[in-house]
């Protein structure tokens, strides 16, 4: 079976033969990563079977309930890439500050952030869920992380990836040479690249946003979707499709292997909040392979990949996928963002009604 196939390890291995500096620290990093995403994908697939559904008797960082899923996958993660001698540090949105690594292990050169399971609230309904982590490079090798090494912009990352828990188990990954995808081996055990060097299609017809809180959308992004609803009758003159996961791994998935574009923008619905999704342990790494496999990805604003984080689960705006899309997206916050857009986004040739 394997014989014409190129396993998780067998790929690091040749990605570190083309720099022969390498340590292989990395590549030591990533399998205790994907070892993790093994684990919790077990525990996600056993689900009410091993009492593993409903919430926590907790909250996390954010103030946030925590699904019993939740707890038992950033302990998995910690577990699994706290002894071997890579990580200086591992920051998590399930922890309030940076986890130190016990006495008895040894410090690395490279900080893990993550979340362990995004998408939790699809778990009690049986939805994809999945993982999403990023690798920066430690400022001190050998010594506790403290909180100012976790802050630095996304385009720093040397690695970035997610696992998808749905129908099949995989791990798609980038260490800054494309974007590779790797689907589990359940008998084996193994992770076996099926979907090598991704590419996101420039161009799209499907979108997917959370339309409920429509109201509290900026000009800029009223504009954009109220001409993606007019279709073929419209200015884009074409029609789209609207999709919505509520799990941001689900969506960068589907966006990889069949283009679109994904937002969770900026909004007036909590104002102290510059948006709703974490910088460093979901913009960051999402920015990164949507980059790697030929897309882009911004706050509106800004390219994710430059944002200064100012803190550990700060949070900002994000639009990623097919290049047109979010370079539109972004020329409508320049150009239409500070007057109010005033067409009803459910208005003539809208949802539910057509002018005829």
């Amino acid at each position: 079976m394997l014989a014409d196939r190129t396993t998780l390890t067998q790929f690091l291995i040749e990605e570190r033969r083309r720099h022969p500096e390498a340590s292989g620290e990395l590549n030591a990093l990533i399998l205790s990563v994907a070892l993790a995403c093994k684990a919790i994908g077990k525990a996600v697939a056993h689900g009410a079977l091993a009492g593993m559904l409903g919430d926590a008797s907790s909250a996390n960082s954010q103030g946030e309930t925590q699904k019993k899923l939740d707890v038992v996958a950033n302990e998995i993660f910690l577990r699994t890439s706290e002894w071997g001698g890579q990580v200086a540090g591992m920051v998590s949105e399930e922890m309030d500050a940076p986890y130190a690594i016990p006495a008895r292990y040894p410090r690395g050169k490279y900080l893990l952030v993550f979340d362990p399971l995004d998408g939790s609230s699809n778990i009690d309904v049986n939805v994809a869920v999945g993982s999403i982590f990023s690798i920066l490079r430690a400022p001190t090798p050998g010594s506790d992380a403290a909180v100012g090494d976790f802050l630095q912009p996304g385009v720093r990352q040397v690695c970035a990836g997610y696992a998808i828990y749905g129908p099949s188990t995989m791990l798609v990954i980038t260490v800054g040479t494309g974007v590779h995808g790797f689907t589990l081996e359940p008998q084996l055990g193994e992770f076996i690249l099926t979907h090598p060097d991704l590419k996101i299609p420039a161009a799209t017809n499907e979108f997917a946003i959370n339309a409920s809180n429509s109201r509290f959308w900026e000009p800029a992004v009223k504009r954009y979707v109220d001409e993606c609803l007019a279709g073929k009758a419209g200015p884009r003159g074409k029609d789209f499709n609207m999709r919505w996961v509520a799990s941001l791994v689900a969506e960068l998935h589907r966006i990889l292997m069949r283009g679109g574009v994904f937002m969770y923008p900026r909004d007036t619905k909590d104002p102290a909040r510059p948006g709703r999704l974490r910088l460093l342990y979901e913009a960051n790494p999402a920015g990164l392979i949507v980059e790697q496999a030929g897309g882009a990805a911004s706050s509106g604003r800004e390219r994710i990949l430059d944002a200064e984080p100012a803190t550990l689960h700060q949070r900002i705006g994000l639009i990623f996928g097919s290049r047109e899309e979010v370079e539109r997206l972004e020329r409508y916050h320049r150009d239409f963002n500070e007057r109010e857009y005033d067409a009803p986004l459910f208005g003539a040739r809208g949802l539910f009604r057509e002018t005829v």
